[in-house]
């Protein structure tokens, strides 16, 4: 038993099913999630999961009111939506509930929680499995990978060592030195293969095997990469693949590109991307903090990124019902590389 208490901060798929593999393992796991329907599910009757094909019902300590919650707790996991993360964690920061929150969603939203949290009490932290929201009370784990966490400024610290711990009883977790390059490396992951997804109503591997797909995933990658390089990080590898292993620039480097996305759709290929879940459930996607991300620091450092900035502009277009998610969108991207 993991002596730590673990307040997870939205329990959709990620946070739900962490939660309830965490059940059992860690001192104390509790929830705290907006929607109420989901809250009495998995406090009454139980969180259902599919956990890579197992199924099985955990019941959890779950409250959709943060006032409702006995703390303090040593930390909370936050794997909520970039859009409710100040009307989440302001109230938590208020009560003085938490001692340190960690960030496990998707994009560049570290600093802006820092912002809120103060960054003396923040973790950054990456995810590379996936996992589906099948309605209120009911998740399904698709894909396996490991948790990557770190301290922003490179240090290793007592309350890393205990986190890492706790999350070694969801799936493997790994401290690093170098968050800041494995959180670029994971947008990467996220800008590619997430928004391309989305935008085409496809599984990461389904846009793999698309040759247009395929195609404007390695050029929307290669614009990540550059504007990374840019930034003079370090890029880690991610999805089991060197960063740079998927970036062609010529017919030299397509035989090493086309093995590295074998080995990455080996571990990611069916997962089903959260901007496409969001478009499915009629909600406000993370494009922003996605593919903007990328868009925005291209512009502050001089380096072109016009296939994000399109697939930014068709996701904005699929949440207005202007558009709907097809094929012919991984056509026009690739048309434009």
């Amino acid at each position: 038993m993991i002596e730590a208490s673990v307040l997870v901060v939205g329990a959709g798929a990620i946070g739900g099913v962490t939660a309830a593999k965490m059940t059992g393992e860690v001192d104390r796991v509790a929830v705290l999630d907006a929607d109420e329907e989901h809250v009495e599910r998995m406090r009454e009757e139980g969180l259902l999961i599919e956990d890579l094909g197992e199924e099985r019902r955990v019941r959890l300590e779950a409250h959709a009111d943060p006032a409702q919650l006995d703390g303090p707790f040593d930390f909370a996991l936050i794997t909520l939506k970039a859009p409710y993360l100040e009307s989440a964690l302001g109230p938590m920061r208020d009560l003085g509930l938490v001692d340190t929150f960690v960030s496990l969603g998707n994009g560049l939203v570290q600093e802006r929680v820092a912002g809120i949290v103060g960054g003396e009490h923040l973790i950054w932290g990456t995810v590379e499995w996936g996992a589906t929201n099948l309605g209120p009370g009911r998740l399904a784990r698709t894909t396996r990978g490991p948790f990557i966490i770190g301290e922003p400024d490179g240090s290793v610290r007592d309350r890393t060592r205990l986190l890492a711990g706790a999350l070694d009883t969801v799936d493997e977790a790994s401290v690093t030195q170098n968050i800041r390059g494995q959180v670029w490396s994971k947008l990467l992951v996220n800008s590619a293969f997430s928004g391309l997804g989305a935008i085409s109503g496809l599984l990461y591997r389904e846009v793999v095997e698309d040759p247009d797909g395929r195609e404007a995933a390695l050029a929307v990658w290669r614009e990540g990469y550059d504007i990374g390089m840019a930034q003079n990080l370090e890029l880690e590898d991610v999805l089991g693949v060197p960063a740079g292993s998927l970036v062609v620039r010529g017919p030299e480097d397509r035989q090493r590109a086309d093995e590295a996305l074998e080995v990455a759709m080996q571990q990611a290929g069916a997962t089903k991307a959260s901007m496409l879940q969001d478009l499915e459930r009629g909600i406000k996607t993370e494009v922003d903090v996605i593919n903007g991300a990328v868009v925005d620091k291209g512009r502050e450092y001089g380096v072109d990124a016009h296939l994000n900035a399109r697939v930014v502009e068709m996701m904005h277009a699929m949440e207005r019902d202007e558009r709907r998610p097809g094929r012919d969108a991984l056509e026009e991207l690739r048309g434009l590389a």
